[in-house]
């Protein structure tokens, strides 16, 4: 394979080897530290990241607030507490050696409040931010304001345009570069537009090709582009590498960088990755920010499933072939369904199913009893970590809701991340994961269980194999 060159990433050059941001305290400063100690860009997440007491003992991220609004404050104390903190660690296990970048999401809550207090709390620690989930305007700016670079995260070349033309163009000098995040191969919540099929993936070579030209056109032809979803081992990345038409590339890896000794995840989890078979990780959109999302398949993702299985449409008077009377509720309110659907719906109810939840798109979902109890409470302890939530209804604008029905097919993506990151329960919780996690159990280089450090993953990377 081609030799890897470096590259000048956020004022310093480093290897163009990436680790990708993984949200809520799955990858953080001591693992984003080793990655930047190895020479390339470690990136720590700024997502409700852990903080730690006086004794070093992590803090539990306990909600004591009686309404949303109080509860969402606490939410925004504990992200930068954690961010500080986390940049603290990254940055001495770094060791003065390659660079530091923080991951957020544009859509989680409170995103610029969160960035100018990790951003001031930890000035000349992070060299830069990486953004997401949205359409980040602001980062620039936000990013000028402490002399940070910015790396938005963008899945076509029209989306960064829009973000340059608004916004970009302005503080051109602080773009470090631009992540390009296949929307069908990464891990995560991934950014697919409403033309584009979940179930028909395009290549990522012309796409990138077009932010490269469009690039171009705005003077950024030396600025790098991250590589970023279904990147495994570089020698099938060749082509990329001192390619002219592409420029500039690193290679960000979010995957792979879980199945390392630094790695802050479950050894349920590890052992998890490693049994993992072609088919196993898929596209979803049970998501509350209302993304696409790629996850394992596992019985959390399963019930999400066959929950909205259990799903017909109603209206309140009998309109069309919605003529036959259903009562839900413990007041036996009168909903009308089709025929069909009536039958549909007495079976689940002789199935234990008899709780009837409605939706905001005018259906009802059957659940059971207890299934019911918990999602209210869910929705009930709800502590705003997005910026809107589909499955509780809030919206951190003065209202405090989106003006929509909470909905029930959805979850609480705070407390299954929370519960996933902190626990060995790996199969009633969201295990995000990119499409080739599959090839951890196939791949030669993790034999017989073998779990690298961070320094042995970036050898081997180096080597194309």
């Amino acid at each position: 394979m081609k030799a890897l060159k470096s590259l000048v990433i956020s004022g310093r050059e480093v290897l163009p080897l990436v680790e990708g941001g993984k949200g809520i305290s799955v990858s953080n400063g001591e693992s984003s530290g080793a990655w930047a100690a190895a020479g390339g860009v470690g990136t720590f997440s700024g997502v409700n990241a852990d903080s730690f007491d006086d004794n070093g003992q992590a803090i539990a991220q306990i909600y004591y607030g009686k309404t949303r609004r109080e509860r969402h404050e606490e939410l925004i104390a504990y992200s930068i507490r954690g961010g500080i903190q986390q940049a603290r660690i990254a940055h001495e296990v770094a060791n003065g050696r390659g660079r530091i970048h923080m991951n957020v999401l544009w859509e989680m809550a409170a995103a610029e409040r969160i960035l100018h207090g990790v951003l001031e709390g930890a000035k000349g620690l992070i060299h830069g931010v990486t953004c997401g989930a949205g359409m980040p305007y602001k980062i620039a700016e936000i990013c000028a304001e402490y002399g940070v670079y910015y790396y938005p995260i963008v899945s076509s070349a029209r989306a960064f345009r829009a973000l340059w033309k608004r916004a970009y163009h302005k503080f051109s000098e602080l773009l470090g570069g631009v992540v390009y995040e296949d929307p069908w191969l990464a891990g995560g919540h991934n950014g697919l537009s409403n033309s584009e099929d979940p179930e028909k993936p395009e290549p990522p070579f012309p796409r990138v090709h077009e932010l490269r030209q469009q690039m171009r056109e705005f003077g950024l032809a030396d600025t790098p582009i991250f590589m970023a979803g279904g990147v495994w081992r570089l020698d099938e990345w060749e082509d990329w590498i001192d390619n002219p038409e592409l420029g500039p590339i690193a290679f960000q890896f979010g995957t792979r960088p879980l199945l390392t000794k630094e790695s802050p995840i479950s050894d349920a989890w590890k052992k998890r990755l490693l049994t993992l078979k072609k088919g196993d990780v898929y596209l979803n959109r049970f998501s509350p920010t209302g993304f696409y999302s790629s996850g394992v398949k596992n019985e959390f993702l399963n019930d999400l499933t066959r929950r909205s299985e259990r799903q017909v449409a109603y209206t309140v008077e009998p309109v069309g072939e919605h003529s036959v009377a259903f009562s839900v509720g413990p007041r036996g309110r009168t909903v009308y369904l089709a025929p069909h659907d009536k039958e549909h719906a007495e079976r689940w109810v002789a199935e234990g199913y008899t709780e009837a939840m409605r939706t905001p798109d005018s259906t009802l979902v059957f659940v059971t009893p207890a299934s019911a109890e918990q999602i209210r409470t869910d929705q009930i302890d709800c502590m705003g970590c997005l910026s809107a939530c589909g499955f509780s209804n809030w919206s951190q604008g003065e209202s405090g809701t989106t003006g929509k029905k909470a909905d029930p097919r959805s979850f609480c993506i705070q407390k299954t991340l929370q519960g996933i990151s902190h626990s060995d329960e790996i199969d009633h919780n969201l295990m995000f994961a990119g499409h080739n996690a599959y090839r951890f159990g196939s791949d030669p280089f993790y034999a017989d269980g073998f779990v690298p450090t961070v320094g042995q993953l970036i050898e081997r990377l180096q080597t194309g194999a």
